[in-house]
């Protein structure tokens, strides 16, 4: 049961101080209990996602925060290897979160009777399972996150005291506890609802693609195609670190995978440790605004706005390709800085050998985007996806056992016309087709070895889901106590009247509460407070919806990077061997285009192929979609080269600073500004090109005969 992905030694020891469940399950019988409990966690969200089983989503969101809450405490007391008293008190909080789940479920259809009139009973239950939600918060992912909860839950409570405009009318006890442990306001609201569906299932079909060897196709496919080139070592972490994102939704995750093995690639051909893992928490983290398959973020934002998944996609897919292109820039320029040149071409893998080899995984990925694209639900595009991987998986172990190519031919055909007779006769023919694989796979030792990876795939994904489904059901305190007390009119209001002074203060005001709140709590909370108070108040403001939401979205995933925390940054720093505050500065440096897109979107939305803005006004939205790319393309380049010191040259602080003044005037949104930044830009760049030219060693003639 050991994920042979993670670290060992002492960067396992060091990665569990920022991951508490970096740990595989223990090889105990108390391990193998909770390994079984996470098996059958994945095979009830895969069963009730197929419709093999249908309860009601009241049932579906109780019974996954049911299983969440018994898996992590005891989980993390094995882990962390705790001594018999603290396990025992873990086990009794897991069975209290058991209770709760088995409450819900028991007392369902008297529960809706006496919705609004809870019983005695009810409310035990009540402040049990919201004391169970904190208590697991708390110790999986520290005390930022229930600490802010807990403020809300206590403005719930006693915010009639407070000064006009901040109180409200108030609330009794019963009706407080009634709304967040009962009902689809509070713990089991709308993040539950896209935990118990969406996520889960697409950290499941990562977790399958990387026990089947997507980890190593990606970084094969990265080193052939740039890591021959100058600095190639570097680029091939942003490539790598950009695929595994289509398939992981935690840039912490993404980090602590694919950093195992470009994070040493970067240092051993010569870039500095901190640079090397700035790199690394840089990329990972813009894997979650990378289309076409993004973050968790994603599917919450789609069900929010009730916009489909494609919206979302298009809206950040301009965003996300600069700010890949910033890092590849940023790293193009260190590496000419200090003369690191690309990998020898006969120690890189064939990227052609690579896919000819793992062409098979790329299909359900595929699969998965065209359904995602073609209006299909996530929580159908997921189903789907997982289903044929797990087809792949199971039908290439067997494929290997048959006798001839041409057996092997046939094989394939036929299971992809039962793959494909899925959109004709329903999910039942690919549970049937699954059934039957298994069976052939258990009667050989090959076959029953695939089916342990499968297993500890299920385990794995379950395990990897719990921050995640925590975190959501955690904030749902925050989102009832909005819904229950409107506080978030109050805040917003807030923001729109410093907005109606300038809008620019707004958005400051906005990005700096995104980045201290990112400070302790993950990517999913962090988004779905800030929105939930600046969304509406900025859409006020005549920021399009998508817009506003994609700014939180951004300076969430942007808190990850951003000192004092800076949890990738910490992530990298044990596999890096160099202090997280040294990375994360590094990271930012890299990681400069996320701090301005968001700010140039809300001026210009076409940036986001959105509507809207005085540019799509006066040109038109062809026009200002072309503009805005280039002139973001322009200020990042500049931007670059001021950071790194070097744009063919090394460059003096005089240049530094010209380069540096002619991007903030192409960011900045005043009369002539682009004007002004344009200019400085062609004289940079002119100055440059002078520079490099007289640099070059004069061409030698040949002596005549």
């Amino acid at each position: 049961m050991h994920d042979p992905n993670e670290p060992a030694g002492d960067a396992a020891a060091e990665l569990s101080k920022h991951d508490a469940l970096a740990g595989a399950f223990p090889a105990t019988t108390e391990g193998r209990l909770l390994f079984a409990i996470a098996f059958l966690f994945s095979i009830f969200q895969i069963a009730t996602a197929a419709h093999l089983l249908d309860p009601p989503s009241q049932l579906v969101r109780a019974i996954h925060v049911g299983f969440v809450t018994v898996l992590i405490f005891p989980l993390l007391a094995a882990i962390s290897g705790k001594g018999t008293v603290v396990r025992t008190f873990a086990w009794g909080l897991s069975v209290l979160g058991a209770a709760v789940a088995f409450y819900q479920c028991y007392e369902y259809a008297d529960l809706l009777v006496r919705a609004g009139d809870p019983l005695p009973q009810d409310m035990v239950f009540g402040v049990i399972a919201i004391g169970i939600v904190f208590a697991a918060a708390w110790v999986l992912m520290g005390p930022a996150l229930p600490i802010i909860s807990g403020i809300f839950l206590a403005y719930c409570l006693f915010g009639e005291y407070l000064p006009s405009p901040l109180n409200h009318r108030g609330y009794d006890f019963s009706q407080v506890i009634d709304h967040m442990a009962y009902g689809t306001e509070g713990i089991y609201g709308i993040p539950t609802l896209v935990s118990s569906s969406y996520i889960f299932l697409f950290i499941l079909f990562g977790a399958f693609l990387e026990k089947a060897g997507m980890i190593q196709l990606f970084n094969d496919v990265s080193l052939s195609l740039v890591g021959a080139r100058r600095g190639g070592a570097a680029k091939v972490s942003i490539i790598s670190s950009a695929l595994m994102g289509t398939i992981s939704g935690s840039g912490v995750a993404n980090v602590v995978t694919t950093g195992q093995f470009t994070i040493p690639l970067m240092k051993r051909f010569g870039y500095r440790s901190a640079f090397a893992g700035g790199v690394e928490a840089t990329a990972s983290m813009g894997g979650q605004i990378m289309p076409p398959v993004m973050g968790a973020v994603a599917f919450i934002m789609a069900e929010t706005l009730g916009v489909e998944y494609h919206e979302i996609v298009k809206a950040a897919i301009i965003p996300a390709v600069l700010y890949f292109a910033s890092a590849f820039w940023m790293v193009h320029l260190e590496a000419g800085k200090r003369g690191l040149l690309g990998l020898p071409r006969n120690e890189l893998p064939s990227a052609r050998a690579a896919i000819m080899e793992g062409w098979y995984l790329l299909l359900p990925l595929a699969a998965l985007i065209w359904l995602l694209f073609s209006g299909y639900t996530p929580l159908f595009a997921g189903t789907v996806g997982l289903g044929f991987t797990m087809l792949l998986i199971l039908g290439s172990s067997i494929a290997i056992g048959l006798p001839s190519m041409a057996v092997r031919v046939i094989f394939w055909i036929g299971l992809g016309l039962v793959a494909a007779s899925f959109f004709e006769f329903g999910i039942k023919v690919v549970i049937l087709a699954l059934a039957v694989l298994i069976i052939a796979n258990a009667l050989w030792k090959g076959g029953r070895e695939t089916l342990a990876v499968c297993r500890d795939a299920l385990a794995e994904g379950a395990k990897t889901a719990l921050p995640v489904a925590i975190a959501c059901a955690l904030v749902g305190i925050i989102i009832g106590t909005m819904t229950l007390t409107g506080a978030a009119n109050t805040f917003g209001q807030f923001i729109v009247s410093v907005g109606g002074t300038s809008l620019f203060l707004s958005l400051l005001l906005t990005m700096v509460t995104c980045l201290v709140l990112g400070m302790g709590i993950p990517t999913i909370p962090n988004y779905i407070i800030t929105s939930s108070i600046a969304g509406p108040a900025l859409l006020e403001l005549g920021v399009p919806l998508i817009v506003s939401h994609m700014f939180v979205f951004y300076f969430g995933i942007l808190a990850d990077l951003t000192p004092p925390v800076a949890l990738a940054c910490f992530a990298a720093a044990p596999i890096a061997r160099e202090s997280g505050l040294k990375i994360s500065i590094e990271a930012i440096k890299v990681a400069a285009a996320g701090f301005v897109i968001p700010f140039m979107a809300v001026y210009s939305p076409a940036l986001m192929l959105q509507d809207g803005g005085a540019l799509a006004a006066s040109f038109g939205y062809p026009a200002a979609v072309a503009y805005i790319v280039v002139k973001t393309g322009f200020a990042i380049a500049l931007w670059g080269a001021a950071v790194v010191g070097f744009a063919a040259v090394r460059l003096t602080i005089a240049e530094r600073a010209l380069a540096t003044i002619a991007s903030f005037s192409m960011l900045a949104v005043l009369p002539l500004t682009d004007e002004v930044g344009f200019a400085l830009g062609a004289l940079f760049a002119f100055l440059i090109w002078r520079r490099a030219k007289a640099a070059e060693p004069p061409a030698t003639t040949p002596r005549p005969a």
